[in-house]
């Protein structure tokens, strides 16, 4: 019974910019603007999508930085006019902002987006999988694939094939990972977040699933 207010900010905003509101909580979503600021979500050229259509996510307000001390080719990056690039991607959806995953992870399967975390969070629902972290592979053409690399709960040996057909059941066909790799453990910092170019390079490395 207790209301989890889900939000998000930036070092570079000083402030959360999207959050829930106390009895106004939609489960999945980060919420709405905060006060003071503006956001909207946009292409690669930089032009606003249409709602429901996923993008990157930009933030304007008083508060943002105007750049990074000494870092000229980044803050031309990030920095657009008033606008801060945040490297997210989100969607809109009446009026709520939902979290896709870091721009930079995010994977384009068949000329369409699909959410590294949404598969994440199909595959940990399955009981024989411990931890789970889905990244784009490029095969033999070049193209990218959704591969995952599953940590098996203790106890159990889960196989490729039916983790593939769990999400299958659970997420459009094109969403579903082409691979799952098993690890005994996942990559992290000293935070505990998923290192997720290093499971790049041990997928890119050694390519066969195991």
């Amino acid at each position: 019974g207790v209301e989890i207010l889900d939000g998000i900010g930036a070092t570079e905003a000083l402030h959360i910019f999207i959050s829930n509101r106390p009895g106004e909580v939609r489960p999945g979503t980060t919420g709405v603007p905060v006060p003071g600021y503006e956001v909207r979500v946009v292409d690669d050229a930089g032009a606003p999508v249409a709602s429901g259509t996923p993008g990157n996510l930009l933030v304007r307000g008083d508060s943002i930085a105007t750049g990074y001390w000494c870092r000229t080719e980044i803050t031309r990056r990030v920095f657009q006019g008033e606008w801060l690039r945040t490297g997210d991607t989100y969607v809109e959806e009446d009026g709520r902002y939902r979290f896709l995953g870091r721009s930079n992870d995010m994977i384009k399967s068949g000329g369409i987006w699909v959410s590294p975390g949404e598969v994440e969070e199909c595959l940990l629902e399955h009981p024989a999988v411990a931890q789970a972290v889905v990244v784009a592979i490029p095969d033999a053409e070049g193209i990218d694939k959704t591969v995952a690399c599953v940590v098996p709960a203790p106890g159990t040996t889960p196989s490729a094939e039916d983790l593939i057909a769990h999400c299958r059941e659970h997420l459009a066909a094109f969403k579903r990972p082409r691979e799952v790799h098993f690890l005994p453990e996942l990559p992290t910092t000293a935070t505990g977040k998923i290192r997720r170019f290093a499971v790049r390079a041990t997928l890119t490395a050694h390519p066969t699933p195991t």
